[in-house]
């Protein structure tokens, strides 16, 4: 059996900087550093997921970072003005939570019928989308801060901290996604049209395949997700501005493109992606624990990541074709 580099890379990546990180500092190995490293994960693991779906199926979100400040902010301002009248219990955070998720399908209708409907390339709608989730919660938060009640954000925050052992709520969340969603690209009806389409659209029109419809779902399925991270993320901090969010999207893509998923679509490796958040977090751990350059370069460094990632995908798409 021929072994492909290809798809064994970023998991070789992935268990090269485990190691690297445990000599360059003891204390990388930790059960708390890698509970953290896991949980702040999640989140961009969530988006990547349904990421993964929509860059398959030809598509790209540029608009999910802006996406999710915006459903923060909306779903903290929710449950403040029912405080009043609920009262500082789960009721109050359940609606928060409703809003945040219900919110996200929204939005991702909203990118998926531009897309699909009005026929806009998808890097100009979600340009367009990301600068207007960006303005809103801006402005929602008159230029400053939306912070949840503090009696709320006590009640709240066994979301993000808690968990079963040390395993907290939003890994789990986490790997459940990304087992389903592994399952979904794999196995399911949906999963093959997704690829289909990605492959090539209209020979998938001709198989019978609602190519409009596949693709409107895969953009509400990340606004799902992007809801669902959102859910996770407000106890953590309790609060939402208009830089919550910042470089989320570049994130998500570079995680989906590291994990092998075509950038021009037709192939989605779900676990790959899972793979590829990993790959980033530990990057930015291992940085910052042996304080080997700014923080403010993180940035620079995921974009070199996405290049690199893409000139390898291109390399092994010129191989195929000899």
């Amino acid at each position: 059996m021929k072994l492909d580099l290809h798809t064994l890379g970023p998991l070789v990546a992935l268990v090269a900087l485990v190691i690297l990180g445990a000599v360059l500092n003891s204390a990388f190995l930790a059960p708390a550093n890698i509970t953290n490293v896991l949980a702040r994960s999640a989140f961009i693991g969530l988006i990547a997921v349904g990421m993964t779906f929509v860059i398959t199926a030809g598509g790209l979100d540029l608009s999910v970072g802006s996406m999710a400040a915006f459903l923060a902010g909306i779903a903290i301002i929710a449950m403040n003005a029912a405080l009043p009248g609920l009262g500082s219990n789960w009721g109050t955070i359940l609606l928060g939570m409703g809003v945040a998720v219900l919110g996200g399908i929204a939005a991702g209708y909203l990118n998926g019928a531009l897309v699909t409907k009005a026929r806009i390339e998808p890097f100009i709608v979600t340009l367009g989308t990301m600068g207007i989730f960006r303005s809103l919660v801006t402005w929602l938060a008159d230029g400053g801060t939306l912070s949840l009640d503090y009696g709320l954000r006590t009640l709240y925050r066994p979301v993000y901290y808690g968990g079963i052992g040390w395993i907290t709520w939003p890994i789990i969340v986490f790997a459940i996604v990304a087992v389903l969603g592994e399952w979904t690209m794999r196995h399911s009806r949906f999963g093959r049209h997704v690829e289909a389409i990605g492959s090539n659209d209209r020979v998938a029109r001709y198989s019978a395949i609602d190519v409009n419809r596949m693709r409107l779902l895969t953009y509400v399925l990340l606004g799902v997700l992007v809801g669902l991270a959102v859910v996770l993320y407000v106890p953590r901090l309790g609060s939402a501005s208009g830089s919550t969010g910042v470089l989320w999207e570049l994130e998500a893509i570079a995680a989906v493109i590291i994990g092998g998923t075509a950038l021009k679509g037709g192939r989605g490796r779900v676990w790959g992606t899972v793979v590829g958040v990993l790959i980033l977090s530990l990057i930015d751990n291992i940085l910052n624990l042996a304080d080997l350059v700014s923080p403010y370069l993180n940035g620079a460094i995921q974009g070199v990541i996405i290049v690199l990632a893409v000139v390898l995908q291109r390399e092994k798409r010129t191989v195929e074709e000899r």
